[in-house]
């Protein structure tokens, strides 16, 4: 066999196992240095809006694979705002174009884990005070799944075609960054998305494992302000009053009977008062009481309904307390809070479910139930639905710690908790996996 035959065989070979890389190899080659990454973004949180060597760090890390990197896009309502935004485009010829999303904000919230990477960091909220930060919601493990993603993308582009669009979302954890970055030009100064695709851990599942839903995956989020008013006096003579606080106690107990008695049964509603406060002395009645309320729906016509109930219960109540209509209750819907329901595209979830189930085993895949959490992931899709999208869900419990809580019913920390800490490199693996496979499933060549 002469020389040039068998460096001809020898490429021959060479050039398949290369072509043949798989998510999976991909995912394990990068995990140290993703575990690396996630610990240094674990002990840095930002909040929400003050994401600056966040969105720098994530900017960094798209520009190494290759990506062209656009920093500090966004455009929220609140003047003076600025937006973290980013987005690295990875272009691969003529094919569809795939946005893939992660979150950047973390928490004010003081960390409790233990754990030698915990976060001591502090900032200060929107009312200047000094507070405590966390990642308490895994957007750190988001973004470690995505930088993974990213690299492994980069090396499989004899695998897919198109264009992806790789977004680094601000304030997610106000419901306010995607729409500041649509309101920035995110759909007319970057190419507008055939799909939409993202990830969230989950404080309830196994780590290692994935799950999706079709349909509603999270839900609704109004905020309401009431204002429940009064005629103040003395508490010994209640009489010459009309107390506000009885009144605010029966308003409460009345918004349980829209869930109850208003709505189907099988279509979700949760009412929630999250603060009331009212008076200054155990033995004055004071004018007024202001609550703040939580309002969780999926369908838009019930939404409308519940937020009407909520005004109709509160006015009915005070009329039948005798209050004259100058001092009806002021109910206030925070418009600017809102935040979507969000919709898993059906077709494509059904989709998606086969090539994870795939790519991480079908003993690895759950069909997951849906909550009534609230994501702004809901804004990609368009109010209409028009943009096809799916969020699929990644374990993050130790499954020992998952074991211990079935059997002896102790609950397991939630997102949010000062405790929350998922196990990272399951996590990550089936992050980088599960989002490296879908991708290729929908740019496929």
């Amino acid at each position: 066999m002469n020389a040039r035959l068998l460096l001809s065989l020898l490429c021959t070979a060479v050039v398949p196992a290369f072509a043949q890389q798989t998510p999976e190899q991909l995912a394990e080659s990068e995990l140290p240095s993703l575990l690396a990454i996630y610990k240094e973004l674990h002990a840095h949180p930002e909040l929400s809006g003050q994401e600056m060597k966040t969105s720098a760090f994530v900017a960094k890390e798209l520009k190494a694979v290759g990506c062209e990197v656009t920093e500090k896009l966004g455009k929220y309502e609140k003047p003076g705002m600025t937006a973290y935004g980013v987005v690295g485009l990875m272009k691969n010829g003529a094919g569809p174009t795939v946005l893939v999303r992660t979150d950047l904000d973390g928490l004010p919230v003081e960390e409790e884990t233990g754990l030698p990477y915990a976060s001591k960091d502090t900032q200060k909220n929107e009312e200047g005070k000094e507070v405590r930060t966390m990642h308490a919601c895994g957007h750190d493990m988001h973004m470690s799944a995505f930088i993974g993603t990213a690299r492994a993308l980069a090396k499989l582009k004899d695998q897919w075609k198109g264009t992806i669009v790789f977004v680094g979302q601000p304030a997610e954890e106000t419901g306010s960054g995607a729409k500041a970055l649509l309101a920035d030009g995110l759909y007319t100064r970057f190419p507008k998305p055939d799909f939409v695709l993202g990830l969230h851990d989950s404080a309830q599942m196994e780590a290692g494992k994935v799950g999706m839903t079709e349909g509603y995956i999270y839900a609704n989020v109004d905020s309401v302000d009431v204002t429940v008013l009064g005629m103040g006096g003395h508490g010994a003579y209640p009489h010459k009053t009309k107390d506000p606080v009885v009144l605010a106690a029966q308003i409460v107990q009345g918004w349980q009977t829209i869930a109850s008695r208003e709505t189907e049964p099988y279509d979700s509603v949760v009412v929630t008062v999250g603060s009331i406060h009212a008076g200054t002395k155990h033995n004055i009645i004071s004018d007024e009481v202001k609550m703040q309320l939580t309002v969780r729906t999926y369908k838009k016509e019930t939404r409308e309904y519940v937020l009407k109930a909520i005004d109709r219960i509160a006015r009915g109540m005070a009329t039948a307390a005798g209050l004259p209509a100058d001092r009806m209750p002021v109910v206030k819907v925070r418009e600017d809070e809102f935040t979507p329901s969000t919709y898993n595209n059906p077709e494509l979830t059904r989709r998606l479910a086969g090539v994870l189930k795939s790519a991480l085993g079908a003993d690895k895949y759950e069909v997951t139930e849906p909550t009534m959490g609230g994501e702004d992931f809901s804004v990609y899709s368009l109010e209409d639905l028009s943009i096809p999208a799916c969020m699929f869900t990644v374990g993050g419990v130790d499954p020992a710690k998952m074991a211990e809580s079935k059997k002896n019913g102790t609950p397991l920390p939630s997102l949010h908790s000062s405790k929350f800490a998922p196990v990272p490199e399951s996590s990550i693996r089936a992050g980088v996996i599960g989002m490296t496979s879908a991708v290729l499933e929908l740019m496929k060549k």
